[in-house]
Protein backbone atom coordinates (compact mmCIF):
# COMPACT_ATOMS: atom_id res chain seq x y z
CA UNK A 1 0.00 0.00 0.00
CA UNK A 2 1.18 3.49 -0.81
CA UNK A 3 2.26 5.74 2.02
CA UNK A 4 0.26 8.89 2.71
CA UNK A 5 3.21 10.91 1.44
CA UNK A 6 3.46 9.01 -1.84
CA UNK A 7 -0.29 9.27 -2.45
CA UNK A 8 -0.30 13.02 -1.90
CA UNK A 9 2.78 13.58 -4.04
CA UNK A 10 1.06 11.66 -6.86
CA UNK A 11 -2.06 13.82 -6.44
CA UNK A 12 -0.13 17.07 -6.57
CA UNK A 13 1.27 15.97 -9.92
CA UNK A 14 -2.14 15.01 -11.30
CA UNK A 15 -4.13 18.03 -10.18
CA UNK A 16 -7.92 18.25 -9.95
CA UNK A 17 -9.59 15.43 -11.86
CA UNK A 18 -13.03 16.08 -13.31
CA UNK A 19 -14.42 12.94 -14.86
CA UNK A 20 -17.57 10.98 -15.62
CA UNK A 21 -18.73 7.39 -15.34
CA UNK A 22 -18.86 6.22 -18.92
CA UNK A 23 -20.95 3.66 -20.71
CA UNK A 24 -21.35 4.19 -24.44
CA UNK A 25 -24.83 5.38 -25.36
CA UNK A 26 -25.02 2.32 -27.63
CA UNK A 27 -24.57 -0.16 -24.74
CA UNK A 28 -27.10 -1.31 -22.17
CA UNK A 29 -24.36 -2.66 -19.87
CA UNK A 30 -20.63 -3.38 -19.63
CA UNK A 31 -20.93 -6.62 -21.61
CA UNK A 32 -22.42 -4.87 -24.62
CA UNK A 33 -19.85 -2.09 -24.33
CA UNK A 34 -16.82 -4.39 -24.46
CA UNK A 35 -17.61 -7.60 -26.32
CA UNK A 36 -16.16 -7.56 -29.82
CA UNK A 37 -19.48 -8.01 -31.63
CA UNK A 38 -20.96 -4.83 -30.13
CA UNK A 39 -17.91 -2.65 -29.35
CA UNK A 40 -18.40 0.70 -31.12
CA UNK A 41 -15.18 2.66 -31.49
CA UNK A 42 -16.79 5.41 -33.62
CA UNK A 43 -19.34 6.07 -30.88
CA UNK A 44 -16.52 6.30 -28.34
CA UNK A 45 -14.66 8.81 -30.53
CA UNK A 46 -17.72 11.05 -30.81
CA UNK A 47 -18.65 10.93 -27.16
CA UNK A 48 -15.17 11.37 -25.71
CA UNK A 49 -14.55 14.33 -28.02
CA UNK A 50 -17.74 15.86 -26.64
CA UNK A 51 -16.58 15.20 -23.07
CA UNK A 52 -13.22 16.83 -23.68
CA UNK A 53 -14.90 19.89 -25.14
CA UNK A 54 -16.99 20.21 -21.96
CA UNK A 55 -13.84 20.22 -19.81
CA UNK A 56 -13.69 16.61 -18.61
CA UNK A 57 -10.23 15.10 -18.25
CA UNK A 58 -10.98 11.56 -17.05
CA UNK A 59 -13.53 8.76 -17.23
CA UNK A 60 -14.36 5.78 -15.04
CA UNK A 61 -15.32 2.62 -16.92
CA UNK A 62 -16.74 -0.76 -15.86
CA UNK A 63 -14.87 -3.74 -17.26
CA UNK A 64 -16.62 -7.11 -17.49
CA UNK A 65 -14.97 -10.35 -16.34
CA UNK A 66 -17.18 -12.46 -18.58
CA UNK A 67 -15.96 -10.69 -21.73
CA UNK A 68 -12.34 -11.20 -20.67
CA UNK A 69 -13.12 -14.87 -19.93
CA UNK A 70 -14.53 -15.36 -23.43
CA UNK A 71 -12.07 -13.24 -25.43
CA UNK A 72 -8.87 -12.97 -23.31
CA UNK A 73 -6.26 -11.32 -25.57
CA UNK A 74 -9.02 -9.87 -27.71
CA UNK A 75 -10.45 -8.11 -24.69
CA UNK A 76 -7.08 -6.61 -23.81
CA UNK A 77 -6.69 -5.33 -27.38
CA UNK A 78 -10.17 -3.83 -27.25
CA UNK A 79 -9.43 -2.07 -24.00
CA UNK A 80 -6.12 -0.83 -25.39
CA UNK A 81 -7.97 0.70 -28.33
CA UNK A 82 -10.29 2.46 -25.89
CA UNK A 83 -7.31 3.86 -23.98
CA UNK A 84 -5.87 5.14 -27.25
CA UNK A 85 -9.05 7.05 -28.10
CA UNK A 86 -9.37 8.45 -24.59
CA UNK A 87 -5.75 9.59 -24.64
CA UNK A 88 -6.29 11.23 -28.02
CA UNK A 89 -8.91 13.42 -26.35
CA UNK A 90 -6.86 14.14 -23.22
CA UNK A 91 -8.95 11.86 -21.02
CA UNK A 92 -7.37 9.49 -18.50
CA UNK A 93 -9.11 6.26 -17.51
CA UNK A 94 -10.02 4.67 -14.17
CA UNK A 95 -10.99 1.05 -14.92
CA UNK A 96 -13.24 -0.93 -12.55
CA UNK A 97 -12.46 -4.64 -12.29
CA UNK A 98 -15.44 -5.97 -10.32
CA UNK A 99 -18.96 -4.68 -9.62
CA UNK A 100 -21.83 -5.88 -7.42
CA UNK A 101 -24.56 -3.69 -8.96
CA UNK A 102 -27.28 -5.78 -10.61
CA UNK A 103 -30.16 -3.49 -11.58
CA UNK A 104 -31.47 -6.13 -14.01
CA UNK A 105 -31.48 -8.85 -11.33
CA UNK A 106 -29.67 -11.05 -13.83
CA UNK A 107 -26.28 -12.70 -14.05
CA UNK A 108 -24.02 -11.41 -16.84
CA UNK A 109 -24.34 -13.27 -20.16
CA UNK A 110 -22.61 -13.13 -23.53
CA UNK A 111 -24.09 -12.35 -26.91
CA UNK A 112 -26.94 -10.04 -27.81
CA UNK A 113 -28.13 -8.19 -24.73
CA UNK A 114 -31.77 -7.56 -23.84
CA UNK A 115 -33.14 -4.24 -25.09
CA UNK A 116 -33.77 -1.54 -22.46
CA UNK A 117 -37.07 -1.78 -20.64
CA UNK A 118 -39.00 1.43 -21.40
CA UNK A 119 -39.20 3.74 -18.39
CA UNK A 120 -36.73 1.75 -16.27
CA UNK A 121 -33.40 3.11 -15.05
CA UNK A 122 -30.42 0.89 -15.97
CA UNK A 123 -32.73 -2.04 -16.76
CA UNK A 124 -30.00 -4.16 -18.37
CA UNK A 125 -27.16 -3.71 -15.89
CA UNK A 126 -25.44 -6.89 -14.70
CA UNK A 127 -22.63 -7.43 -12.16
CA UNK A 128 -19.06 -8.53 -12.74
CA UNK A 129 -18.10 -11.33 -12.42
CA UNK A 130 -21.62 -12.27 -11.37
CA UNK A 131 -22.59 -13.91 -8.11
CA UNK A 132 -22.69 -17.48 -9.39
CA UNK A 133 -19.00 -17.15 -10.26
CA UNK A 134 -17.88 -15.10 -7.27
CA UNK A 135 -19.56 -17.57 -4.88
CA UNK A 136 -17.98 -20.62 -6.53
CA UNK A 137 -14.53 -21.36 -5.05
CA UNK A 138 -13.61 -23.26 -8.22
CA UNK A 139 -13.40 -19.90 -10.01
CA UNK A 140 -11.03 -18.24 -7.53
CA UNK A 141 -7.95 -19.03 -9.60
CA UNK A 142 -9.62 -17.74 -12.77
CA UNK A 143 -10.62 -14.51 -11.06
CA UNK A 144 -7.01 -14.07 -9.97
CA UNK A 145 -5.86 -14.63 -13.56
CA UNK A 146 -8.34 -11.98 -14.73
CA UNK A 147 -7.11 -9.34 -12.29
CA UNK A 148 -3.45 -10.04 -12.98
CA UNK A 149 -3.96 -10.31 -16.72
CA UNK A 150 -5.54 -6.86 -16.93
CA UNK A 151 -3.40 -5.07 -14.35
CA UNK A 152 -0.12 -6.55 -15.61
CA UNK A 153 -0.95 -5.54 -19.18
CA UNK A 154 -1.34 -1.89 -18.20
CA UNK A 155 0.61 -1.59 -14.94
CA UNK A 156 2.96 1.08 -16.33
CA UNK A 157 0.50 2.67 -18.76
CA UNK A 158 0.27 6.44 -18.28
CA UNK A 159 -3.21 6.43 -19.78
CA UNK A 160 -4.50 4.65 -16.66
CA UNK A 161 -5.05 7.14 -13.84
CA UNK A 162 -5.89 4.62 -11.10
CA UNK A 163 -7.44 1.17 -10.63
CA UNK A 164 -10.89 0.97 -9.06
CA UNK A 165 -10.73 -2.59 -7.83
CA UNK A 166 -14.36 -3.18 -6.91
CA UNK A 167 -17.45 -1.03 -7.43
CA UNK A 168 -19.91 -1.04 -4.54
CA UNK A 169 -18.90 -4.35 -2.95
CA UNK A 170 -21.88 -5.72 -1.07
CA UNK A 171 -24.55 -4.20 -3.30
CA UNK A 172 -27.52 -6.36 -4.38
CA UNK A 173 -28.04 -7.30 -0.70
CA UNK A 174 -24.72 -9.13 -0.49
CA UNK A 175 -23.25 -7.07 2.34
CA UNK A 176 -20.07 -8.43 3.91
CA UNK A 177 -20.28 -11.54 1.70
CA UNK A 178 -18.23 -9.64 -0.89
CA UNK A 179 -15.36 -8.80 1.45
CA UNK A 180 -13.22 -11.90 0.71
CA UNK A 181 -13.15 -11.14 -3.02
CA UNK A 182 -12.52 -7.47 -2.28
CA UNK A 183 -9.47 -8.35 -0.16
CA UNK A 184 -8.19 -10.96 -2.61
CA UNK A 185 -8.56 -8.55 -5.52
CA UNK A 186 -6.42 -5.89 -3.85
CA UNK A 187 -3.76 -8.51 -3.11
CA UNK A 188 -3.76 -9.78 -6.68
CA UNK A 189 -3.50 -6.27 -8.08
CA UNK A 190 -0.67 -5.35 -5.70
CA UNK A 191 1.20 -8.49 -6.76
CA UNK A 192 1.46 -6.80 -10.18
CA UNK A 193 3.21 -3.75 -8.63
CA UNK A 194 1.31 -1.23 -10.78
CA UNK A 195 2.58 2.34 -11.01
CA UNK A 196 -0.98 3.58 -10.55
CA UNK A 197 -2.80 3.74 -7.19
CA UNK A 198 -5.52 1.29 -6.17
CA UNK A 199 -8.87 2.19 -4.67
CA UNK A 200 -12.38 0.94 -3.92
CA UNK A 201 -15.16 3.31 -2.98
CA UNK A 202 -17.17 3.60 0.21
CA UNK A 203 -20.83 3.72 -0.77
CA UNK A 204 -22.99 2.33 2.05
CA UNK A 205 -21.12 4.20 4.79
CA UNK A 206 -21.45 1.21 7.11
CA UNK A 207 -18.78 -0.39 9.27
CA UNK A 208 -18.02 -3.30 6.92
CA UNK A 209 -18.14 -0.97 3.91
CA UNK A 210 -15.44 1.26 5.39
CA UNK A 211 -12.92 -1.55 4.91
CA UNK A 212 -12.44 -0.14 1.41
CA UNK A 213 -10.56 2.79 2.91
CA UNK A 214 -8.05 0.62 4.72
CA UNK A 215 -7.18 -1.15 1.47
CA UNK A 216 -6.94 1.92 -0.78
CA UNK A 217 -3.99 4.10 -1.78
CA UNK A 218 -6.38 6.97 -2.52
CA UNK A 219 -9.76 7.47 -0.87
CA UNK A 220 -12.80 7.09 -3.10
CA UNK A 221 -16.46 7.23 -2.22
CA UNK A 222 -19.94 7.69 -3.68
CA UNK A 223 -22.27 10.50 -2.69
CA UNK A 224 -25.63 11.41 -4.17
CA UNK A 225 -26.76 13.49 -1.18
CA UNK A 226 -27.69 17.21 -0.88
CA UNK A 227 -24.81 19.60 -0.32
CA UNK A 228 -24.78 19.75 3.47
CA UNK A 229 -24.71 15.98 3.78
CA UNK A 230 -22.03 15.86 1.08
CA UNK A 231 -19.86 18.29 3.04
CA UNK A 232 -20.25 16.21 6.20
CA UNK A 233 -19.34 13.00 4.40
CA UNK A 234 -16.26 14.58 2.85
CA UNK A 235 -15.21 16.00 6.23
CA UNK A 236 -15.42 12.53 7.78
CA UNK A 237 -12.75 11.31 5.33
CA UNK A 238 -10.25 14.14 5.78
CA UNK A 239 -8.68 12.38 8.79
CA UNK A 240 -7.14 9.75 6.49
CA UNK A 241 -4.98 12.48 4.91
CA UNK A 242 -5.11 10.86 1.49
CA UNK A 243 -6.31 12.24 -1.87
CA UNK A 244 -10.09 12.11 -2.13
CA UNK A 245 -12.12 11.08 -5.17
CA UNK A 246 -15.91 11.16 -5.26
CA UNK A 247 -16.27 8.57 -8.00
CA UNK A 248 -20.05 8.81 -8.25
CA UNK A 249 -22.14 11.96 -7.86
CA UNK A 250 -24.91 13.95 -9.63
CA UNK A 251 -28.47 13.17 -8.62
CA UNK A 252 -30.52 16.17 -9.68
CA UNK A 253 -33.72 14.69 -8.27
CA UNK A 254 -32.03 14.54 -4.85
CA UNK A 255 -30.64 18.11 -4.93
CA UNK A 256 -27.19 16.87 -5.89
CA UNK A 257 -26.48 19.09 -8.89
CA UNK A 258 -23.73 20.83 -10.83
CA UNK A 259 -24.81 24.17 -9.41
CA UNK A 260 -24.91 22.95 -5.81
CA UNK A 261 -21.78 20.76 -5.73
CA UNK A 262 -19.19 21.56 -8.41
CA UNK A 263 -17.58 24.57 -6.73
CA UNK A 264 -17.49 22.80 -3.36
CA UNK A 265 -15.55 19.90 -4.86
CA UNK A 266 -13.13 22.26 -6.55
CA UNK A 267 -12.53 24.32 -3.40
CA UNK A 268 -12.09 21.15 -1.32
CA UNK A 269 -9.70 19.66 -3.93
CA UNK A 270 -11.87 16.55 -4.21
CA UNK A 271 -11.68 14.96 -7.65
CA UNK A 272 -15.02 13.87 -9.08
CA UNK A 273 -16.77 11.54 -11.52
CA UNK A 274 -20.45 12.30 -12.12
CA UNK A 275 -22.69 9.51 -13.34
CA UNK A 276 -23.25 9.43 -17.07
CA UNK A 277 -22.48 11.41 -20.19
CA UNK A 278 -24.80 10.78 -23.15
CA UNK A 279 -28.38 9.60 -22.67
CA UNK A 280 -28.50 6.11 -24.15
CA UNK A 281 -29.49 2.52 -23.56
CA UNK A 282 -28.78 2.58 -19.82
CA UNK A 283 -31.52 5.22 -19.45
CA UNK A 284 -29.85 6.69 -16.38
CA UNK A 285 -31.50 10.02 -17.06
CA UNK A 286 -34.53 8.33 -15.48
CA UNK A 287 -35.11 8.07 -11.74
CA UNK A 288 -34.10 5.02 -9.74
CA UNK A 289 -37.72 5.01 -8.57
CA UNK A 290 -39.78 3.72 -11.49
CA UNK A 291 -42.98 5.28 -10.19
CA UNK A 292 -41.42 8.74 -10.66
CA UNK A 293 -40.81 8.20 -14.39
CA UNK A 294 -43.26 9.17 -17.14
CA UNK A 295 -44.80 6.22 -18.92
CA UNK A 296 -43.57 7.65 -22.21
CA UNK A 297 -41.51 10.66 -23.15
CA UNK A 298 -38.72 12.50 -21.39
CA UNK A 299 -38.83 13.53 -17.70
CA UNK A 300 -38.58 17.24 -17.02
CA UNK A 301 -35.68 16.72 -14.61
CA UNK A 302 -33.00 14.14 -15.40
CA UNK A 303 -31.40 12.13 -12.61
CA UNK A 304 -28.02 11.69 -14.38
CA UNK A 305 -26.32 12.35 -17.76
CA UNK A 306 -25.40 15.59 -19.57
CA UNK A 307 -26.31 15.13 -23.24
CA UNK A 308 -29.19 13.94 -25.37
CA UNK A 309 -28.53 11.18 -27.88
CA UNK A 310 -28.05 13.78 -30.64
CA UNK A 311 -25.20 15.25 -28.49
CA UNK A 312 -27.02 18.46 -27.59
CA UNK A 313 -26.75 19.39 -23.88
CA UNK A 314 -29.54 18.69 -21.43
CA UNK A 315 -28.71 21.97 -19.67
CA UNK A 316 -26.30 24.37 -21.42
CA UNK A 317 -25.78 26.26 -18.15
CA UNK A 318 -24.31 23.13 -16.57
CA UNK A 319 -21.85 22.72 -19.44
CA UNK A 320 -20.85 26.37 -19.08
CA UNK A 321 -20.17 25.84 -15.38
CA UNK A 322 -18.05 22.76 -16.13
CA UNK A 323 -16.01 24.63 -18.72
CA UNK A 324 -15.45 27.55 -16.38
CA UNK A 325 -14.46 25.36 -13.42
CA UNK A 326 -11.99 23.30 -15.43
CA UNK A 327 -10.42 26.16 -17.38
CA UNK A 328 -8.64 27.76 -14.42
Amino acid sequence: MWSVEKANEWYREKGWVVGFNYVTSSAVNSTEMWQSESYEIDCIHRELALAAEAGFNSCRVFLQFLVWYAERDGFLKTFDSFLAVANMHGISVMPILFDDCAFSNKEPYLGKQQAPVPGVHNSGWTPSPGFVISDNPDYLGTLEKYVKSVVNAFSTDKRILAWDIYNEPGNSNRGAKSLPLLRDSFKWARDCAPEQPLTAGVWEWKEWDMECIGLSDIISYHDYMPIQASKERAESLVKYRRPMFCTEWLHRLGNNTVKSHLQFYKDAKISIYNWGLVNGKTQTYLSWNAEENPKDGMPEVWQHDFYYGDLTPYDPDEIALLKKATSC
